[in-house]
């Protein structure tokens, strides 16, 4: 697996794979109304694309999920806004492979940040185990970070 800034041209199948897989949530716990904003928006992942911060994930040619990618060079970070998968690949270990792309696409940042709904029990277990650590927990929202020298956390 690989990543690479989204094309326009690949817009809709992209929202088309983030409503499929956030809708998935419901069977972990959450309602329609728990998506995240705009999920589900092609004029808001086309904003995305034009600010640079959407990835597409590629397994050779075919398009299996994607994310949202904010770069703080100033603080040397990175906040994953959002990942997904399309539901047809999940728990086959995607995720995890999106997760370590990510983190070898910006070598030199010195920490990751993210954040996921209190109630999903499957998001906080998969960030937990990909060592993610909890550096807060607010507004229902339980907010992680990994820095590259922690350990459970490879250096890349």
């Amino acid at each position: 697996m690989y990543i690479v800034k989204a094309e326009e041209n690949q817009v809709e199948k992209i929202v088309d794979m983030s409503i499929s897989a956030f809708e998935t949530d419901v069977n972990v716990g959450g309602t329609k109304d728990d998506c995240p904003p705009e999920y589900d928006s092609v004029e808001w992942h086309k904003q995305m694309i034009r600010e640079g911060h959407l990835y597409q994930a590629m397994i050779g040619k075919d398009l299996v999920g994607a994310a949202i990618i904010f770069q703080d060079e100033i603080k040397n970070s990175i906040y994953i806004g959002r990942i997904f998968i399309d539901s047809i690949y999940h728990r086959k270990g995607y995720g995890i492979r999106l997760m370590e792309c990510i983190e070898k696409n910006f070598p030199s940042a010195a920490e990751f940040d993210l954040d996921t709904p209190c109630w999903n029990e499957r998001t906080n277990a998969f960030y937990k185990k990909l060592g993610y650590r909890i550096i807060k927990i607010e507004d229902g929202f339980v907010f992680y970070r990994k820095r590259k020298s922690e350990p459970n956390g490879e250096r890349y």
